[in-house]
């Protein structure tokens, strides 16, 4: 297939805000709590694209995923209980979301390998990413494409475990 990866914009919101609608819901048939506190919500993901943040996996015209991508900065990583890998620039990604009718594609994971090239086009060496210890389809893609667990950092009080990719 043949997929681009770019920047959103406002007049994408309604499709995003489709697939992360759709993203909620299957968090809570799936039984994980991530998701199910108001978060993310519409104001989110305008302030990821208002923010230069937001990104979308497109195959064609027709967006089938969303991602925040957020350089250096998460206040929550500075408070981890573990250690992460490095202490150099990072890059942050957050809301990953595929479109329910492209689900089981592996395109997750083709979302990551778009971050990977975003960093290192930067001269980023460092992933860092979180999820709920729940939401096994996510542990596992991290624990496939060579995340590290790092600790556990807290979101909205809630525990997330934390896993950072280095680069080559």
């Amino acid at each position: 297939m043949n997929y681009n990866f770019k920047k959103a914009n406002i007049k994408d919101i309604p499709e995003i805000w489709a697939i992360l609608q759709s993203a909620i819901l299957r968090r809570k048939k799936d039984g994980s709590n991530q998701w199910q506190d108001g978060y993310p919500n519409l104001e989110v993901v305008k302030k990821d694209i208002e923010n230069g943040y937001g990104y979308l996996l497109k195959e064609g015209r027709t967006i089938i995923g969303y991602c925040a991508i957020v350089i250096n900065y998460e206040p929550e990583y500075d408070k981890i209980e573990g250690k992460w890998l490095t202490n150099s620039d990072f890059v942050v990604i957050h809301r990953i979301a595929i479109s329910e009718n492209y689900l089981g594609q592996g395109l997750s994971k083709t979302i990551l390998e778009f971050v990977e090239d975003f960093a290192k086009n930067r001269t980023i060496f460092s992933i860092k990413v979180d999820t709920n210890h729940d939401n096994f389809a996510m542990l596992k893609i991290f624990e496939k494409t060579g995340y590290a667990f790092c600790g556990i950092v807290h979101f909205r009080g809630s525990p997330r475990r934390a896993y950072e990719k280095v680069l080559e």
